[in-house]
């Protein structure tokens, strides 16, 4: 008998594994959310948080010749600080629409604003649309940036993420990083809607590529303040992407395959608005395990009797953010 590799045998249980949370139109649509998402929070170990003072503290304000920036910190536990920066349009008049920017594995949030801090960050901003924030703002939006966790200045260093052990070390006792970093966005919704009556939070979109579309997938499922979600580079079916090839570990909820795939998940931003953008040679995030979790989450979103609140947008090459072809679609679904 032929010897077959561990990976290979994981693999296979991955591909066989169905869902036990997939929705099948028995149930009241409404009734699963509410199971499904108290589900999805056990299995982030949200009772591993408590609500804290969030302790706000704007540590500077620059002008700048098309925005106010704000850097300010907050706790987002309470022994823990999270640094986040906010861009207030001077050419568009208050309130504004909020963005959520969210980096994936790079040198830190700094990207967002468009800064290079280390060498290789220039072709990380100007080879992937990566300056997230500062396109938010030519786009008439206010932007926030939120250092995620155990990368810059959470744990990160010149030459990229700590979250590889960090992650390991966390579920040791009843963490997960998705479940950290989801917490702090979370708390972040918290601060702006007290300290900043300046924002139309009604309209709250949340964006990142990879590891930060990973954040906003799951925050968006969790977190009902989100009114457009822009995971990038990120939402794809388990078995193909961090099921089927190394990933970073701070990918990974335990157990969550047995209840859900991705497409599954997106029933929980439903009826709210999502837009799935991914790069058609991705070889990470691959477009069939994409165009898989797209049939899945639009059955969801027909349940939810808005299929037309689900857009996917595919640009032609690999893993980057494509914003030329997601800002149209933002504005879409803001009445823009």
């Amino acid at each position: 008998m032929p010897l077959r590799s561990p990976y290979d045998h994981v693999s296979s249980i991955a591909k066989k594994t169905y869902p036990a949370f997939r929705y099948d139109g028995q149930a009241d649509f409404a009734t699963w959310q509410n199971v499904a998402r108290d589900t999805l929070a056990d299995l982030l170990c949200f009772d591993a948080f408590e609500p804290c003072e969030d302790n706000f503290t704007v540590e500077f304000q620059t002008e700048h010749e098309n925005f106010t920036e704000i850097r300010f910190l907050f706790n987002s536990e309470e022994d823990f600080v999270v640094p986040c920066h906010i861009l207030l349009p001077k050419k568009v008049k208050a309130p504004f629409v909020p963005v959520i920017c969210i980096q994936g594995h790079s040198t830190g949030m700094h990207i967002s604003l468009g800064r290079a801090k280390y060498p290789g960050d220039e072709s990380t901003i100007s080879g992937g649309d990566r300056d997230f924030a500062i396109r938010a703002v030519r786009e008439g939006c206010a932007a926030i940036t939120i250092e995620q966790r155990y990368m810059g200045e959470q744990g990160g260093t010149e030459r990229g993420t700590g979250c590889y052990s960090a992650a390991l070390i966390t579920s040791l006792y009843g963490r997960t990083a998705i479940g950290e970093r989801v917490w702090d966005v979370m708390r972040l919704i918290d601060v702006l809607e007290k300290h900043f009556d300046c924002l139309d939070m009604e309209h709250l979109v949340c964006l990142g590529n990879s590891g930060g579309g990973t954040t906003t997938f799951y925050s968006a499922c969790m977190d009902e303040r989100i009114y457009c979600a822009v995971p990038s580079c990120a939402v794809c079916t388990y078995k193909d992407s961090i099921a089927g090839m190394h990933h970073c570990c701070c990918n990974y909820v335990p157990r969550i395959g047995e209840y859900f795939d991705m497409g599954d998940l997106a029933g929980l931003i439903a009826p709210r608005h999502l837009v799935i953008v991914n790069g058609k040679t991705d070889p990470i995030f691959p477009q069939n395990g994409v165009d898989e979790t797209m049939e899945i989450a639009r059955e969801v979103f027909a349940a939810a009797n808005a299929p037309e609140n689900l857009t996917n947008v595919t640009g032609d090459g690999g893993h980057r953010f494509y914003a030329d072809l997601a800002w149209p679609v933002i504005h879409k679904y803001l009445g823009k």
